[in-house]
């Protein structure tokens, strides 16, 4: 074996080794619940535990709402930047950019301030309206990714060309965006989609704060005050998110290779 090679596949198992060693410890831990051999008692625990059905539940809702909400605001507005404002590129980009500069502790307690019970638009005062801030949060946190996606996404097609040629035909704004523009960037908005579900599954500090009950509080509180399940859980929550990663990987392969017109 060359020296070069030898020492890029020793890097690339010290890598591997850092990742997987610390997940097979937790997976090992996590069948260790019955003294004596392995088995799955802490995972049909955390199963059969009503409070992680119903918070797993609230929060898959809440990341369906939030991917909605985020394809809605997302997908026309890198429409219309790309086409009729491509100057207000770089401005929108460094906004898309702000919350992963801005803590989400500060960010949950600026929607507490402008929105609590006694302000013009009480969301907090009823748990309707501070599961529509919340939701309104996660389309904040997961607007870096859906918005690099879905950009990327338009990228890849004429989009000049095929507004060009709907208009032609009668369409209006909202059928080109809604017929034509997003089954063409179906794959991109998908990937953006499945990174959504991965943050608001796993988000912690504004789900807390705002009081709500869902999966990133629960496995907190687990964690403070069991042994075995929440090794369990993170090995469930690792599925999770590599499960959403493995499915952008898988989506990608059917991405669009055409090239947006440049004249």
């Amino acid at each position: 074996m060359k020296p070069n090679k030898f020492w890029s596949w020793l890097v690339f198992g010290l890598g591997a080794a850092y990742f997987i060693i610390p997940l097979v410890a937790t997976f090992m831990f996590s069948l260790s619940m019955r003294r004596g051999y392995y088995s799955f008692d802490s995972y049909a625990s955390v199963f059969s535990d009503p409070r992680f059905q119903a918070t797993f539940g609230y929060s898959a809702v809440i990341g369906l709402f939030s991917i909605v909400v985020g394809i809605l605001v997302v997908v026309p507005a890198v429409y219309f930047v790309r086409l009729r404002l491509p100057w207000l590129r770089p401005v929108v980009e460094f906004i898309t950019l702000m919350p992963l500069i801005i803590p989400a502790i500060v960010l949950v307690y600026g929607y507490i301030r402008l929105y609590n019970s006694s302000s013009i638009i009480p969301f907090t005062g009823s748990a309707l309206g501070t599961d529509i801030l919340l939701t309104c949060a996660y389309v904040t946190l997961a607007l870096p990714y859906m918005y690099r996606a879905v950009d990327t996404g338009m990228r890849t097609i004429d989009i000049q060309t095929l507004t060009e040629a709907a208009q032609i035909a009668g369409a209006n704004t909202a059928q080109i965006i809604g017929r034509i523009i997003l089954p063409n960037i179906l794959v991109a908005v998908l990937s953006g989609a499945f990174l959504t579900f991965a943050i608001v599954i796993g988000e912690f500090t504004i789900a807390s704060l705002l009081n709500r009950p869902a999966f990133g509080p629960y496995l907190q509180n687990i964690g403070a005050n069991r042994a075995y399940e929440p090794a369990a859980l993170a090995i469930i929550s690792f599925i999770i998110t590599w499960g959403a990663m493995g499915m952008i990987n898988v989506l990608g392969r059917f991405a669009p290779r055409t090239s947006a017109r440049t004249d």
